[in-house]
């Protein structure tokens, strides 16, 4: 590629990026100005576009703090974002772009988490050979559990224990638009009770992220004896359904909500999706593993795709000067 140029995204862009994120081939909503910027008080934005002459080639969802810029903080993944007829040798010259502008404006180091492949609509790994040459290190690895819904995926008897007792007992599931009832009878105090915090979405944010995107963003909620006792939150994309909370609040019962649950969203409702992605079970940027939350998981027939995060000195923009030959 040449005559490459980087900018920083400005709101006249608004329709212009958008666009490009519904062409690109390792996007998803998430990265949708709208979602983005639902919390934007929170983050200094400094996501950037890249351009071939005047064609937008690759967009970078990012923050900026201090001298580092981050792959979006706000977003659960992130990283360089590009369309499917996009080269290997194009993607290492877009990134050396990235580097030398961040470099140029006294922005010292890239921290940049990947977008798992399960979230590719094509094979899209060419930013991870470009960190390889920018000599990019490991800082945060994350495990999520995910199921091939294209294969057998057998579930283990615990499980199956677990869906039978949610049957039994009558339980059922409603999909429903309102997500009061599960953010402050199940998710807000369940979260208090056993880790002191709160979701990452507050009600509000929530329920506007919804009106947004009302294909993608889905709540499912569990009723016993017409009493919400669980529920889940799905973040839909072309590929995956991702759980983005997952909670219960049976007080002393053990009624089998989750596993009647999320057996009916794995064999009916996303049956014709290629994963479902439980989502992480790590703790302390990835050092800890929580093992009980991690064998449930696995137990419906998830396996491991892990979720990298690097550290780049923009400094290394000069690797990629003797790379081609």
């Amino acid at each position: 590629m040449k005559n490459l140029s980087v900018k920083q995204y400005h709101e006249s862009n608004y329709k212009q990026w958008n666009a490009f994120i519904g062409q690109a081939k390792n996007a998803t909503f998430l990265f949708h100005r709208d979602f983005m910027e639902y919390h934007k008080e929170r983050f200094e934005d400094y996501s950037l576009m890249v351009f071939e002459n005047e064609k937008l080639v690759a967009i970078l969802p990012a923050n900026r703090a201090e001298d580092t810029v981050f792959s979006h903080q706000g977003l659960t993944y992130g990283g360089l974002v590009y369309q499917e007829q996009t080269k290997l040798s194009d993607v290492l010259a877009i990134f050396q772009s990235v580097l030398f502008f961040l470099k140029r404006n006294a922005i010292e180091k890239l921290q940049l988490k990947t977008i798992p492949f399960i979230y590719h609509t094509k094979p899209a790994q060419e930013i991870e050979y470009a960190l390889f040459l920018a000599e990019a290190q490991l800082v945060r690895r994350d495990s999520l559990s995910v199921i091939d819904l294209s294969k057998e995926n057998p579930i283990s008897k615990i499980r199956k224990r677990g869906i039978q007792k949610g049957i039994n007992n009558g339980l059922i599931i409603k999909e429903e638009t309102d997500f009061e009832p599960f953010w402050n009878e199940i998710l807000i105090p369940n979260l208090d009770l056993k880790h002191n915090a709160k979701p990452v979405h507050s009600l509000t944010e929530i329920t506007k992220l919804k009106t947004l995107f009302p294909e993608n963003i889905r709540q499912f909620n569990v009723y016993f004896k017409d009493k919400i006792v669980a529920g889940t939150t799905i973040f839909e994309s072309e590929n995956v359904a991702h759980c983005q909370y997952i909670s219960k609040f049976e007080g002393a019962e053990n009624l089998g909500s989750l596993d009647f649950l999320h057996s009916f969203l794995i064999k009916e409702i996303f049956v014709n999706k290629h994963f479902f992605d439980f989502g992480i079970s790590n703790e302390a940027q990835g050092k800890k593993l929580n093992q009980g939350l991690s064998y449930w998981k696995e137990s419906f027939g998830a396996n491991t795709v892990v979720h990298d995060f690097y550290e780049v000195k923009t400094i290394n923009y000069k690797a990629f000067e003797t790379v081609l030959i």
